[in-house]
């Protein structure tokens, strides 16, 4: 057969019969218009013969031969993506766990008469710079964004709050009671209790300087952890005030000066050797052995009543007392003695605590903190804003997280569903559909298998989805107009008209 004409006019741009459809070209020497010479040179997929080669070898292969080998004959290896150190997934069950979690504190905190709110995860560097100095820029993950600015995921939540409230606190009632769940970033060392994101309840009470609001602090963060099943013999508060130490080390001769530095020791007196304690009282803050050793003694054995008879009649240790003896009887007043402890060695490490502190623990004391907080008077003002009174904690959900596991009080939260549709015969489904749709409507949770199953498996499949009821769609129930309704824990069946379920 020789060349095909041109069809469809002079032009000739298709080529086929002269009916003008195009047909497709049948393989010889000249399909395509390529010579078999020609072909042989180029090689497939675009690559050109090696002179001499077998036909077919051909090297500087074109990109669509790479694509073919890659999708059509190569094995690639998958690659796998690792989660990032220091954070953490949440398939469902972690996620009910960590939402059962949010749900108590979001009830106590509206019980207590909390707002919610929220900001950004993203905020300036010098908001965190400006409270806690250049050295915290190690422990954030900050970069430059595309404007040239500065910017850090947020580490903790109280300096966005007193941005937040800036000038708007002026017009608003005080005090001012709210609290939030945010995601904490920070860039530290992994431990147990310790990941480098978190999230965070906090909870806080601006504009109100009376200790009843350092009571109503302590009391929400103690009742959250009621709510989720914890009690006085799992968990216990240790509490102090930092007005009251500072009096007391400056009755033993403590110069104004060197508060901080005795603060700081006493903070980690716990995690010392007492020898070194002791020296570091000496030589740092610069009391004699004697006073050192008393200081030591008082701090590690005092209680309440021990530092009543031994500084009650000096006036400024005499006024602290009172506030923290009201303090205490406040929280009995209200049924959380028990859980309360005096504990001059509670410090609160950061420096812009002012007043009553406190640190909840497990019992056992096998974990960190569960929680802290306290007093912060000029927080606010350091980090821009106006002076404020302010009292608040941060329970973070990682450590109570596992002490609840660890005490058999996480137990998995299922999905609510309240009916699973068994439907038997195909031209049943779309009464299944408008039942579910009826139902879910009225806000019951509905689920049913998604393409034709045996019963049996059907059943399993809501007995896995924690149904509690089973709709069973029958041939002859449908054709009585019924459906029959399994209760799934005691087994027993009635029948119910379709007109009540659709």
């Amino acid at each position: 057969m020789g060349p095909a004409r041109s069809g469809r006019g002079s032009g000739g741009g298709n080529r086929g019969d002269s009916d003008g459809f195009r047909r497709r070209s049948r393989p010889g020497p000249r399909a395509c218009g390529i010579g078999n010479d020609r072909r042989e040179r180029i090689g497939p997929y675009g690559g050109r013969r090696v002179e001499g080669a077998r036909p077919g070898a051909f090297i500087d292969p074109s990109p669509l031969y790479f694509l073919q080998r890659r999708f059509r004959f190569a094995r690639m290896p998958k690659q796998t993506f690792a989660r990032l150190p220091g954070f953490r997934d949440f398939p469902p069950e972690d996620l009910a766990f960590r939402e059962h979690i949010f749900g108590a504190w979001r009830r106590v905190s509206v019980r207590y008469g909390f707002q919610e709110y929220d900001g950004p995860p993203l905020e300036p560097l010098d908001l965190y710079v400006e409270k806690s100095g250049e050295e915290i820029v190690g422990q954030l993950y900050h970069f430059q964004d595309k404007g040239d600015r500065k910017v850090a995921l947020r580490p903790e939540m109280t300096p966005s709050l007193a941005r937040i409230l800036g000038d708007r606190h002026r017009s608003m009632a005080k005090p001012i009671r709210w609290f939030s769940i945010p995601h904490l970033f920070r860039y530290e060392r992994q431990q147990k209790g310790r990941l480098r994101e978190h999230f965070q309840w906090n909870v806080d009470v601006i504009g109100e300087e009376g200790v009843g609001a350092d009571v109503e602090v302590i009391a929400v963060a103690l009742d959250g952890l009621r709510d989720l099943g914890l009690d006085q013999g799992d968990v216990h508060a240790r509490v102090s005030d930092r007005r009251l130490l500072g009096a007391i080390l400056s009755a033993i001769g403590v110069e104004d000066t060197r508060l901080p530095i005795a603060f700081a020791i006493i903070d980690k007196i716990e995690r010392t050797p007492a020898d070194r304690s002791l020296d570091r009282l000496q030589t740092e803050v610069g009391l004699d052995e004697a006073r050192a050793r008393s200081a030591f003694g008082l701090l590690d054995q005092g209680g309440l009543d021990d530092v009543k008879s031994e500084f009650g009649d000096l006036d400024k240790v005499g006024v602290e007392l009172e506030r923290m003896e009201e303090y205490i009887g406040s929280l009995q007043a209200m049924g959380l003695g028990d859980f309360v402890d005096f504990d001059l060695r509670i410090v609160r490490g950061l420096a812009y605590y002012t007043g009553i502190v406190f640190e909840i623990f497990d019992r056992k004391g096998e974990s960190r903190a569960i929680c802290g907080g306290g007093r912060y008077d000029n927080l606010l003002e350091l980090v821009g804003g106006d002076p404020l009174p302010a009292v608040g904690f941060g329970m973070g959900d990682v450590v109570l997280g596992e002490l609840l596991r660890e005490l058999d009080l996480a137990d998995p939260v299922s999905p609510e569903v309240d009916y699973f549709i068994v439907i038997i015969g195909e031209e049943h489904r779309e009464l299944a559909y408008a039942i579910a749709r009826s139902q879910r409507d009225k806000g019951a949770g509905v689920q049913y298998a998604l393409r034709e199953q045996p019963v049996r498996k059907q059943f399993t499949a809501a007995g896995n989805a924690g149904a509690r009821q089973v709709i069973v769609l029958g041939p002859d129930e449908v054709a009585r107009e019924c459906a029959v309704l399994r209760d799934m824990a005691s087994g027993e069946e009635r029948e119910v008209p379709l007109k009540e379920l659709r």
